[in-house]
């Protein structure tokens, strides 16, 4: 999928005008070099098979000292079985990393743990997340951790990482 730069909306809230513009956070082809101050992205990497692009893009799109924001699962979730997991709370290893529901679980088995619609997910290692901004040309500012908020793993290691990257 790409970016549509005609699928998009006017919003204006607290006085300040909103376009969004649907697409893919691969190819932002349909945004000029250099034209944004900050990129968001939340915890939205693990539905993307690769991370490269995501990085590349979005240093092309910011202003020299411009601010990548970026949240991601620790890949380290990935490695337990979901339903021992789900089901009795405990923590057993089954899967490799990097993780994906394509090729660790079988459709059925993907259909069975969460649903007929559920999304594809692809758990990165920390080379791609982090290497991969660097890589891209980003200075990395600023890092943090969270714990999983509902996961049983919460107890054990962090389930979430935050990147503050500038580019220079």
């Amino acid at each position: 999928m790409s970016i549509d730069p005609v699928a998009h909306n006017r919003v204006a809230w607290d006085s300040v005008p909103l376009r969004t513009v649907l697409g893919d956070m691969r190819d932002l082809s349909a945004f000029a070099e250099s034209s944004f101050d900050l990129v968001f992205n939340p915890v939205s990497n693990l539905f993307i098979p690769d991370l490269a692009p995501v990085w590349w893009e979005s240093f092309r799109v910011l202003r020299p000292g411009g601010t990548l924001l970026c949240g991601f699962l620790n890949p380290d979730v990935y490695l337990f079985d979901h339903e021992a997991l789900d089901q009795r709370g405990e923590l057993v290893v089954r899967h490799k990393l990097p993780y994906s529901d394509v090729t660790h679980l079988s459709a059925g088995e993907r259909e069975r743990l969460f649903g007929a619609d559920a999304p594809l997910e692809y758990g990165h290692s920390m080379g791609e997340q982090l290497g991969g901004q660097l890589a891209a040309g980003f200075v990395i500012t600023g890092f943090e951790e969270a714990p999983h908020h509902s996961d049983a793993t919460a107890g054990w290691l962090p389930g979430y990482f935050a990147t503050r990257a500038v580019k220079p």
